[in-house]
This record gives C-alpha cells, sequence and structure tokens, in this order.
C-alpha cells in the first residue's frame, strides 16, 4: 500500500476543506506538500499567529539578470491548510518538489520557446481547456467552480480532481521543455517520498501528499530519481524569502492567472464552507456587493437582495449546479441590482470579487538585508500606515520645523523625502512622486503611496546592488553616469542624487558631466542640463546640500547657450518648439540668479527679437519674453506686430511669428486689442489659398488656450468686426465642420518650408 495521494487545484477552496477532512480521517505520520524541498524552513512562519494571507514564497538568483521564483497562497490554499493541520496535530511537514536553486538553473539552462520550431501544433493542457469551453458553453474557471468546488460528499472531491488531473494529462501533449520538466519534478518529489520510508521509517501508508491533481498519475507510475540523477540536476546560486501578497495581485486581471480570478470571491467560499455549505456563497456575496455598492453612493434595498439570490438560484438550476456562482451570482446582481448594466457594479464587484487585502508577515521573517533596512526606515519615518492597497496622499514640508527640540524631529519630512526619492531611482514602486505643489518654489512636495506585492519583489531585486536603500540607490546611481552619453543624462543622474540626498552620488554625477561638456551638444541639452543644475543652486540650503562646485559650470552652460542660440534659432518648423522650450528654461535660469548677466539676456533676446533671417516662431517667442520682462514697450510692440503681419509677409511667416508670441503672458497679449486689429487686417489681406496655410498655424497657437481666454479673444474680435460677443464665442468654441476639417486634412502633408 503506498503513500496517499491527494490532488489538488491550487488556491481551491473546496479543495483546502475536504483535503483537512482527508487529513483527519487519515491522521498520517508526515505531510509533504508541493513546494521547494530546501524551503521547508520557512513552513513554520506560515503558522505563526501574526501571520496573515495572502502570502507567497520568492525565491531569487543571486547574480544579475535576477530570476524569481514566486509561490503565492492565499488562507484557503490547500497547501497552506495542509502545513496548518501539521502543524496543530504536531505531524512533521515537509516540502518535497524540487530545490529553488534547481527550478531557478533549469530556467537559465532550458531557455527555448515552449514549442519547438518545424512541430507539429500540439494539444496542449491550454488547448485542452480552450475544447472543454466549447464543449461547456463557460470558461474553464466557471466549469471548474460549477463541476469541482460543489463537491459535498466524503471522498468525493478527492476521487474526482484526482480522475480530472489523470484525464487531463492523457489528453494533452505538451512541449518537450514542459512535458521534461513535469517528469524531472516528478522523479524528484517520487524521490523524498522513497527517502521518508527508507531512511525516516515512516510507513508508505501514514505518509500523506498534496500536489497538483496533474501530478498524481506520475507519483504514481513514475520511478523516483537516482543520487546521480539528482547530482546531475542544474542550480543557480539564490536566495528566498517571504514576502506579504495581495488579492489583486492573486487575480487573473493583475497577471497571475492560478484559477482564482477572484480571491475575495474565494474566501467567501471558503467561510462559507465552514459556516452552512456551498449555499450561503449567495447571501455571502450578494450581501458584501450590496454593501460596497451602497458605500459607493447608491441606492440598494433589501428586495433588490432577495431577488437577486431568487435568481442566482435559479440560473444556477438552468446552467446544470446544485448551487449558484460567480456567474451566476453576477449576473443576478447585475439585473437586480445595476438594473442591467454591469458598468453601474464596477466598483462594488471588483471590491467583492478581487478585494484590496493585503497580507503581512510577523517581525524575525528571514529577510534580505534590504528588505531589513526598507522596513526598518518605514518604522522610523512614521510611514507603516501607507503600507496598504490603497494610494494614500503624503504632503511634505521641507522646511525645518523651529518648534521642535530636536534636529530628527525638525528635518523629519525632509528624511522622508530622502527615503522615497531613492526607493524611485531604485524603480521600487511604492510610491509615486507628485510635481511640486507650489510653482517657482520646492519646499512641499506631494507623494502618492501604495503598497503592492510587486514593490516586494523590486526591494528584493535591489539587494543585488547594495545591503542598504542608499547603498543600492548610491550603485543604481553610479551605474547610470556611467553608461550616460549625453550632458542631459548626467544632469539626470544629478538631480536625482541632489533630490537623494547623497552629495558623493551627486559629485561623481557632476564630474561625469564636466567630462561629456567637452564635446558639443545641443541647445537643448545645454538648456535642460543648467535648468537641472540650478535646481541645486536655488534648494541647496532647503536640502543641506553646498552649491559652490554648481554655480561655475552653470555660469558655463549659460554662456555657452548665449553664445549658440542664434544660429540654433536658424531651424525648421520641426525644430521650432524644441528652441523655444529652451529659450524659456534660459530666461528662467537667468531670473534665478543673479551671478548669470542680465544685461546680455536682454540683448540677446533683442537680437532674436529683430532678425529675420530666424525661424518667426523663435523670434516671436523671443518677443513675448521681453514683454513678460518689461522689457520692450508698446511702441516696439506695434513696431513688431505691424512688420511681421503686414500684406505680403508669407503665411507661414506671419502666423507662425504669432504662434511664438502666444506662446507666453497670454493675458498680457489678450488685453492689446491693437495686436487684435493687427492680425484682423492681417488675415483680411490674404487670399484663399493663403489663408488657409495660416489657419494651420494659427489653430495651433490657439490650441492650448484655455476656455477662457479663448472667451476673451472673442469679445476682442467681437468689437473689432462689430457682431454680437456670444455669437463669435461660440462660433470659436464649436468644432470644426465637415468641410473647414477637410480643409486642415488636406494640409496636413503640406512642406511649409519650401515656401
Amino acid at each position: 500500500m503506498g503513500p496517499i495521494l491527494f490532488g489538488v487545484r491550487h488556491l481551491s477552496p473546496a479543495a483546502a476543506y475536504h483535503l483537512r477532512r482527508a487529513l483527519d480521517e487519515a491522521r498520517p505520520a508526515l505531510v509533504l506538500v508541493e513546494g521547494p524541498s530546501d524551503l521547508s524552513d520557512q513552513m513554520k512562519w506560515f503558522c505563526h499567529p501574526k501571520t496573515k494571507f495572502p502570502a507567497a514564497i520568492l525565491a531569487y538568483t543571486k547574480e544579475p539578470p535576477v530570476r524569481t521564483l514566486l509561490y503565492p497562497l492565499a488562507e484557503y490554499s490547500p497547501e497552506i491548510q495542509a502545513i496548518l493541520w501539521a502543524d496543530e496535530h504536531n505531524v512533521k511537514c515537509r516540502f518535497m518538489d524540487l530545490p529553488s536553486d534547481v527550478f531557478l538553473g533549469l530556467e537559465h539552462k532550458f531557455q527555448m520557446p515552449e514549442e519547438e520550431e518545424n512541430e507539429e501544433p500540439r494539444q496542449t493542457t491550454e488547448t485542452v481547456y480552450r475544447m472543454l469551453e466549447t464543449v461547456t458553453g463557460e470558461d474553464h474557471e466557471t466549469f471548474w467552480e460549477r463541476t469541482f468546488e460543489q463537491l459535498e460528499g466524503e471522498g468525493e472531491y478527492h476521487a474526482a480532481c484526482n480522475a480530472f488531473g489523470q484525464q487531463l494529462r492523457e489528453a494533452s501533449e505538451n512541449s518537450q521543455r514542459r512535458t521534461a520538466e513535469n517528469l524531472v519534478r516528478e522523479a524528484y518529489m517520487k524521490r523524498v517520498i522513497s527517502r521518508a520510508i527508507t531512511e525516516d521509517g515512516v510507513p508508505p501508508e501514514r505518509i500523506f501528499c498534496v500536489c497538483g491533481s496533474f501530478h498524481v498519475k506520475g507519483l504514481e507510475e513514475n520511478a523516483p530519481m537516482t543520487d546521480e540523477e539528482a547530482s546531475q540536476l542544474p542550480r543557480a546560486a539564490s536566495c528566498a524569502t517571504l514576502m506579504p501578497y495581495s488579492y489583486y495581485r492573486l487575480s487573473s486581471r493583475s497577471g497571475y492567472g492560478a484559477g482564482n480570478k477572484a480571491p475575495a470571491y474565494f474566501e467567501l467560499l471558503w467561510r462559507a464552507l465552514h459556516d452552512g455549505g456551498p449555499s450561503k456563497t449567495a447571501y455571502l456575496y450578494l450581501t458584501r456587493l450590496a454593501k460596497a455598492h451602497r458605500k459607493a453612493g447608491n441606492l440598494v434595498s433589501s428586495a433588490e437582495v432577495i431577488e437577486a439570490v431568487r435568481l442566482a438560484n435559479t440560473l444556477a438550476a438552468m446552467r446544470g449546479s446544485k448551487y449558484p456562482v460567480l456567474a451566476d451570482l453576477r449576473d443576478a446582481a447585475i439585473t437586480t441590482m445595476g438594473h442591467g448594466e454591469f458598468s453601474e457594479l464596477a466598483v462594488a464587484v471588483a471590491d467583492t470579487e478581487i478585494g484590496t487585502k493585503i497580507g503581512s508577515l510577523p517581525e524575525g521573517v528571514s529577510r534580505t538585508s534590504v528588505q531589513d533596512d526598507f522596513y526598518r526606515q518605514l518604522k522610523e519615518l512614521r510611514l507603516e500606515k501607507f503600507r496598504t492597497a490603497v494610494v494614500q496622499r503624503l504632503d511634505l514640508d521641507l522646511r525645518e520645523k523651529l518648534n521642535v527640540k530636536s534636529e530628527k524631529a525638525a528635518l523629519a519630512d525632509l528624511r522622508r523625502s530622502f527615503f522615497l526619492h531613492r526607493l524611485r531611482v531604485l524603480n521600487i514602486h511604492f510610491a509615486v512622486f507628485v510635481p511640486s505643489r507650489q510653482d517657482g518654489a520646492n519646499w512641499g512636495e506631494y507623494w502618492d503611496l501604495c503598497w503592492t506585492p510587486e514593490a516586494e519583489i523590486e526591494i528584493v531585486e535591489s539587494a543585488l546592488m547594495g545591503d542598504t536603500i542608499e547603498g543600492a540607490a548610491a550603485f543604481a546611481l553610479k551605474e547610470r553616469a556611467e553608461n550616460s552619453t549625453t550632458i542631459a543624462q548626467a544632469a539626470a543622474i544629478f538631480e536625482d542624487a541632489f533630490l537623494c540626498g547623497m552629495p558623493a552620488a551627486a559629485a561623481h554625477a557632476l564630474y561625469v558631466l564636466q567630462t561629456l561638456s567637452v564635446d558639443a551638444a545641443a541647445l537643448a541639452d545645454v538648456a535642460e542640463t543648467a535648468q537641472r543644475l540650478s535646481l541645486a543652486v536655488r534648494y541647496g540650503d532647503l536640502r543641506r546640500f553646498d552649491p559652490a562646485p554648481v554655480i561655475p559650470l552653470v555660469k558655463q552652460l549659460y554662456l555657452r547657450a548665449c553664445l549658440t542660440l542664434p544660429d540654433a534659432c536658424i531651424c525648421d518648423a520641426k525644430a521650432a518648439p524644441a528652441i523655444t522650450k529652451a529659450i524659456d528654461q534660459l530666461n528662467a535660469l537667468q531670473l534665478s540668479h543673479d551671478f548669470l548677466e542680465e544685461d546680455r539676456w536682454l540683448a540677446l533676446l533683442s537680437e532674436l527679437s529683430d532678425r529675420d533671417d530666424l525661424n518667426t516662431r523663435c523670434s516671436g517667442f523671443a518677443m513675448a519674453v521681453l514683454l513678460e520682462r518689461g522689457a520692450a514697450d508698446e511702441d516696439l510692440l506695434s513696431r513688431e506686430v505691424a512688420r511681421r503681419l503686414s500684406p505680403g509677409v508669407p503665411a507661414d511667416l506671419g502666423a507662425g511669428w504669432f504662434e511664438g508670441l502666444a506662446g507666453k503672458n497670454r493675458y498680457a497679449l489678450i488685453a492689446r486689442l491693437s495686436l487684435w486689429r493687427h492680425l484682423s487686417s492681417y488675415l483680411d489681406s490674404l487670399d484663399d489659398e493663403t489663408f488657409r496655410r495660416a489657419l494651420v498655424f494659427l489653430r495651433r497657437a490657439f490650441a492650448d488656450f484655455s476656455p477662457g481666454e479663448k472667451n476673451d479673444i472673442a469679445e476682442n474680435l467681437a468689437e473689432i468686426w462689430g457682431v454680437n460677443a456670444q455669437q463669435t464665442a461660440e462660433l470659436l468654441m464649436n468644432d470644426a465642420t465637415a468641410s473647414e476639417q477637410e480643409i486642415l486634412d488636406s494640409l496636413d502633408e503640406f512642406d511649409f518650408d519650401d515656401i
């Protein structure tokens, strides 16, 4: 008589429920569970009273590229219930599958596509599932729930699940790689069973094995792996840890499909099995759905819930099952509570079927040093409350607080900022940086914080770069700096180091930047680099950073930009937006620092505005900057408008200049009625063909104007044309007519550079 082989489906509430009953009846001396055999020592943490599921075992390679092996587990996982049963009854329990380092070694050794080239199409497991869906008329998940999750008789589930696994195995023919991997796994599991009998002296009938139903037949028929075969298994140096998991990640919607597209619903099914049986699932699901729908601000009556229960039971009977399954319950809810529209219930359905539950593990669980550092800082910085699956906003004020006693408390928000920016540099998606709340100031920061299991994986992966968050961030910044090829890339790294509060990394990035600056660089790169460096000069004191080494480089870049800007403005229409952006950045730079020559900059803007051989959009933008700074009077503007918007000036040049002028200080332009008179007269002077070309530029110029700004322009034009202002506004606000759109479409491929 051999060991008991109990086939299960991972994350199946019915499997977990019937498994515990089978264990109660068998009273084995040893429980073996499908899972990495080298990680059996982690089982004790699953049994810890402070552990909250879902959780997962994560194994990962020590050397890049990082490869990971993930075993997610919920409270209703049969594997977890087997482990908990063994702990409650003081019975030995171990994992019996291939060690994690072998799994990772096999993945590295056999990096090949699932289907080899030139092979005949195979009837894979997935193909069999699709055929099953065609026969039943329902998706595979619904078929499984309707057929297996509702089995109630003693031993029925055990026999049915084992039979299904055997038939699935016989009906499918997987790729050589997958077939070989299954055979290797089963031979190793059989080896573990054999050694338990021969070395541990456990009678075979007192061994209880929990494995996927697909593997039951293999464990019955295949021979155990020999010592020689075991010694030849490929291995990869690896580490392992436990990590909290979430219901969202368990759901197939997030990319992990383990027959558990609705984990919160399956938890309800698990509860129902322990309190009244499968029939109670309908009540639990529909009342929770109603509660979630009400919480979202919708009205749901008790009568609608009662009708939903009745309808779900009717649908179940019509579709061939004793109790309603998820598909029946959802259809009933949509009909009664959603008034036939799923969109009305979408939020409540997500809460009821997927949920936001996230697990937790007790202190002392084996972690990497980076994980330990992360959780230590999370506690020290009082950010633990943000470790939830719901997005929460964190508002930081980086200024030193003078009404507290300790320096640590005075700089608490600054320290939080450093920590969160380091996570950002490491691509740990626990916190998302939101742009500064106040233009022209950087003392405040907004962050959106949300915990996901992926963040835990990202923390683990960062262990390859250092033992602490700061050390890993320093390595990441150094690696990026050494791979930089432009001064703009190096400047971005410098800015990250500055925001992370890491002066050594900033100094290294600055050295790389200075080295790269010897070579020629585009004006856009120079302006962006100067702007990033300017941040450290303006807010160095706020972030406890000495800006002295940065100032000479800012001066050098500013001078370089001033010398190359005129030539850069001799460009085509495609390059003009990048040049005007650079002008804007340089203008902001000069305004921010007294050590940058203002006279040089204003003289340069006047030159750009006056020259006729430059791109007119750049010239118009230069005039806009002069107006904004008060360096151009009304007479100068009038002369330029008359010159640039006069009969005989080509449409692309005149409208392009106006587009540049409208790029800044719009309210000041709107208030100048004379400007709109010139524009109106200029457009009146154009023939139909030329007007059409001008229209392209003008449409683009006004595209970013707000509705309020467009309304003000309409009032100006109404006054000039002597018509009703409201009618003019409606005309300007309306979308283009079909005939107008046809004209615009005909100009899409028009080459204005040849005019």
